[in-house]
C-alpha cells in the first residue's frame, strides 16, 4: 500500500528536526543517512517533499544522505528512474549511498552507471575476515572506491579482528556493534558526549 513512503518521510523529518536542534544549541552536527524504500523511485517527483523539508529546517548541503539499496535497480525502468533520482539528489544538496552493496545485484555495473557518493559494503564480506579471498576482495573494493572517489563504509563490524584488518587496509568508515548498537537520539547524544565528540 506504499505506506512505507510515508514512514520514510516521517523518519526524514525527525532527522531534520534533530539536526536543526543540534545546530541551534551549538552542538556540532554529524551527517545522517536516511533509508529510502524503492517504492519512492516510482514517482519521478518523490524528492520534492524531501527537498522542501530540508530547506524548511535550513539543513546545510552535505548533512543528509539518502540511502538506497541495490534492489532499487532490478529492472530497466527503475534503473533509469534511479539514475535521474540520484542526479536530482545531488542538485538538491543531498548525498547518496548504496546500502547492502555487493550481495544481490551486479554491483560493479552500478558503480559505472550511478554517481553515488558512498557504498556500504554488506556485512557478509566481513564474516570470514581470516579468509585470504575475503581480505583480497575487501582490499580491492577499497582501492576501487579510492580510484572512483567513492567513500566505502564497512557494515556490520563486531570484532576487534575485523576492525584491525580494516584499519590495516585504510578503511576509514566503519559501522557496527563494535562501537554501539543502534540508539535512540538521547542515548546517542550521551554516548557521543562520553566519547568527547
Amino acid at each position: 500500500n506504499e505506506n512505507i513512503c510515508r514512514l520514510d518521510y516521517y523518519v526524514f523529518e525527525k532527522v531534520c528536526q534533530c539536526l536543526r536542534r543540534w545546530m541551534d544549541n551549538g552542538i556540532q552536527p554529524v551527517p545522517i543517512a536516511v533509508n529510502l524504500s524503492r517504492a519512492h523511485v516510482k514517482n519521478p517527483d518523490f524528492l520534492e517533499e524531501f527537498a522542501k523539508t530540508k530547506e524548511r529546517y535550513a539543513i546545510p548541503d552535505g548533512m543528509l544522505e539518502l540511502e538506497l539499496t541495490e534492489s532499487i535497480f532490478f529492472d530497466e525502468e527503475q534503473r533509469e528512474l534511479g539514475k535521474q533520482g540520484i542526479d536530482k539528489m545531488h542538485a538538491e544538496g543531498f548525498l547518496c549511498s548504496l546500502d547492502d552493496f555487493g550481495v544481490v545485484f551486479s554491483a560493479l555495473a552500478l558503480l559505472k552507471e550511478f554517481n553515488v557518493d558512498t557504498i556500504k559494503l554488506d556485512r557478509q564480506f566481513f564474516l570470514d575476515i581470516d579468509s585470504e579471498k575475503s581480505r583480497s576482495i575487501i582490499a580491492a573494493f577499497l582501492r576501487l572506491g579510492e580510484k572512483l572517489n567513492i567513500h566505502i563504509v564497512a557494515e556490520g563490524i563486531e570484532t576487534k579482528k575485523q576492525l584491525d584488518y580494516l584499519k590495516s587496509v585504510r578503511c576509514n568508515m566503519v559501522q557496527g556493534y563494535i562501537f554501539s548498537k543502534p540508539l535512540p537520539i538521547p542515548d546517542f547524544e550521551k554516548w557521543r558526549k562520553e566519547r568527547g565528540e
